[in-house]
């Protein structure tokens, strides 16, 4: 070929045209240099019938400058990019970035320098540089790497580098991973396990798409079971991946999935090291990474010979992206299933409503694993009415689930208390004139942390020091907490049983791999009597002694405008339920609730699932609701309120009148300023007849909207702030 189509990763440009030089060899996929006026950019040659630009002459055309050296994405992983950007509304370009999740894998293989302790002990050393060798014992990275971890300068560690106390290392970018063996750790299933293994097993050794629900309940041994598709896939030469919906789960995962396979899988995600993200995408493109386990990001990484795809956790929200290219990773491992010919597994213990209405029309294959694992009972559930078991003043957990923590204390058994509500107080104000601490930048609270002593904003960051005095009347020590985090519920039961062991459990506590690590050795350890935690706590973990969950208040996540908030708060309170009596000591689980009659308290209750999921189908079925109907949002936002208001008052006034469509707003957002951008939320939902990506394309096409203002489209929201 000598002319090529770049699909280069800036949106406003489209596609570019390119002269292919005598002796390049290219096709489409090959990841290549450009030059666009003075500069060099990346771009990614294209099937030119699939990516229509504006015909120019031959003569016109530069040469492409340089075809990088790594192997071009396949056919079905830009099969994938151009439905994602399709079906989302997305830009192509933005998609396609997400398959080059390293740049600086691209330029090949080589080495790379990264510094460690030495293990000197300096005669004398400065503040700085004790901080840093603290923070950095048993690390090993670059120097503005290491400067992260320890925030400390660069300058401060090429002066320990001068003075001997860091040490260069020189590492092989492209060094290969151990290998895992298929066949290293063979467990002794159950007949049920058995029988949904070999199915696993024979949809890997057919080579064709085949997409399961995996429906166990907690404590199955749902992960044993489709760990044999992966020893199938191992077998065969081919690559596996495995997404999880939160990093805190990779830890309990390596640690199984190394006693089975004798190794630990490749890992992919945000807190990765540069140096490691370019190992890691390099083995993934050359086919040597066997096993990858990662974020949702994982994705679309350009495997060589995948083979099988799994969505561990699959319920879970937050494999639903809520800003840029605005995906659901469940969902889209399916199409990429699908386009890669393999099978996929969908496994979860509370699976999405959605996914089990595909099961019921036979869309998935649904496997069902009714029992828990070598004997194990699932727990019993009681409901604490708390309009009648009321907590002491001032406290939150009723006298039953007191006397239930204490008898375990004094049983030597674990207990779980579950809030899914981070810090200490959702609200600090003055008991003198009634201020109230509010983020800046968002229509939020400033939540009280006390561990840090810090008021910050979970939806921006903003922090700032729990002042002495109130900022309105100046009055000294008069600020009140209101309402409870896991921080205050921690301090509760630390008075109400001085000599228990308590640790708390939320994303503030465990931010890495070697924390979450620590947590679960302690755990296991018998070094803990009682867990506080957020939904962190909920999935993966499993502790043969923990025999009592308490859930502090199953009402809150029904609070607010989230549609989904009842399936919601299901599939937490069964999750985090799930955590007791998986050893052989019965479990027992006490849900505190303003709301007993409320039909998914009840159904939490009964341990009738299957009738919580009846009804909760009817009702999205008369509401037109997903998966009955379709719903998309338009979320216009702007640093200018007016600008922003006006902007949606536009879109709104030119909304097309369609028989199969309602279109609700615009309104301001729930969430209406955030992050120091105003917001007004439109609401479509429609049909399943209704092409909702192309009425909303050409709705929007009529507009060109000022510089400030951003617009975005997200198909089959998750969240309605």
């Amino acid at each position: 070929m000598n002319r090529a189509r770049l699909l280069v990763f800036n949106a406003a440009l489209g596609a570019l045209d390119y002269r292919v030089p005598e002796g390049m060899a290219i096709e489409p996929g090959s990841v290549v240099v450009a030059p666009l006026g003075p500069r060099q950019i990346v771009g990614v040659v294209w099937d030119a019938e699939r990516l229509p630009t504006k015909d120019v002459p031959d003569s016109k055309l530069r040469p492409l400058l340089e075809a990088l050296p790594v192997p071009p994405l396949p056919a079905p992983l830009r099969r994938l990019i151009e439905w994602a950007a399709d079906y989302y509304v997305a830009p192509l370009s933005s998609v396609a970035r997400m398959a080059l999740g390293s740049s600086a894998a691209l330029r090949g293989g080589g080495t790379t320098t990264e510094y460690r302790l030495t293990g000197e002990e300096p005669k004398r050393i400065t503040p700085q540089r004790a901080a840093a060798m603290d923070a950095l014992h048993g690390e090993q990275a670059t120097i503005r790497e290491l400067a992260e971890i320890a925030s400390v300068s660069e300058g401060v560690l090429r002066g320990m580098v001068g003075a001997g106390l860091l040490e260069p290392v020189v590492v092989d970018i492209d060094r290969p991973y151990p290998r895992a063996r298929a066949d290293f750790a063979a467990p002794t299933l159950s007949e049920d396990q058995q029988a949904a293994a070999d199915m696993f097993v024979a949809a890997v050794e057919a080579k064709k798409f085949a997409p399961f629900l995996l429906d166990g309940v907690t404590g199955s041994g749902k992960t044993e079971v489709y760990f044999e598709g992966v020893a199938a896939a191992l077998a065969e030469g081919r690559q596996v991946l495995v997404l999880l919906p939160e990093i805190a789960l990779t830890e309990n995962f390596l640690r199984r999935f190394e006693a089975r396979f004798g190794v630990s899988p490749v890992l992919w995600h945000s807190s990765l090291k540069a140096s490691e993200r370019r190992r890691a995408w390099r083995a993934i493109v050359s086919g040597d990474a066997q096993v990858v386990v990662g974020a949702r990001s994982a994705l679309f990484m350009p495997y060589a010979r995948l083979g099988l795809i799994v969505v561990d956790e699959a319920h879970e929200t937050s494999f639903k992206q809520d800003d840029g290219v605005r995906y659901n990773a469940r969902d889209v491992a399916v199409i990429r299933a699908r386009f890669e010919g393999v099978p996929v597994i969908l496994a979860s213990a509370t699976p999405a409503l959605e996914s089990m209405h595909l099961a019921d029309t036979g869309v998935y294959q649904r496997i069902v694993l009714p029992d828990r694992f070598g004997g194990a009972k699932l727990p019993d559930i009681s409901i604490v009415d708390l309009r009648e078991e009321q907590p002491e003043r001032g406290r939150w957990l009723a006298p039953r689930l007191v006397e239930e923590l204490k008898a375990r204390l004094e049983r030597g058994e674990q207990s779980l208390l579950f809030l899914n509500r981070r810090g200490y107080a959702p609200l600090t104000l003055c008991r003198h004139c009634g201020y109230r601490f509010q983020c800046p930048n968002c229509t939020a609270w400033l939540v009280e942390h006390r561990l840090s002593r810090r008021l910050a904003c979970h939806h921006c960051g903003h922090e700032v020091p729990v002042p002495a005095a109130c900022p309105e009347c100046a009055t000294p020590d008069c600020l009140v907490a209101c309402g409870p985090g896991v921080e205050r519920i921690a301090d509760e039961v630390a008075e109400i049983m001085p000599g228990a062991r308590v640790a708390l459990v939320t994303s503030d506590t465990l931010n890495s791999p070697e924390k979450i690590g620590e947590f679960v050795a302690a755990a296991e350890g018998k070094l803990i009597d009682v867990i506080v935690g957020t939904q962190l706590v909920t999935k993966g973990y499993h502790f043969p002694d923990l025999t009592l969950v308490g859930v502090v208040d199953a009402d809150l996540g029904l609070e607010g405008g989230d549609l989904r908030a009842a399936e919601r708060t299901y599939q937490q309170v069964a999750q985090v339920a799930g955590r007791a009596g998986r050893g052989e000591k019965p479990g027992e689980v006490l849900i505190q609730t303003r709301h007993p009659t409320a039909a998914v308290i009840d159904a939490l209750a009964k341990g009738d699932r299957d009738a919580f999921y009846a009804a909760e189908t009817e009702a999205r079925r008369d509401a037109g609701a997903p998966p009955f109907g379709r719903w998309a949002a338009i979320i216009v936002s702007s640093e200018d309120e007016a600008e922003a208001r006006d902007a949606a008052r536009a879109i709104g006034g030119k909304a097309p009148n369609l028989p199969d469509v309602l279109i609700l707003g615009p309104a301001p957002a729930p969430m209406s300023l955030l992050r120091g951008r105003y917001r007004y939320r439109l609401l479509i939902n429609a049909r399943r007849s209704a092409e909702v990506q192309k009425i909303v394309r050409e709705w929007l096409g009529l507009f060109d909207f000022p510089q400030g203002v951003r617009v975005n489209v997200d198909i089959d929201p998750y969240s309605f702030v």
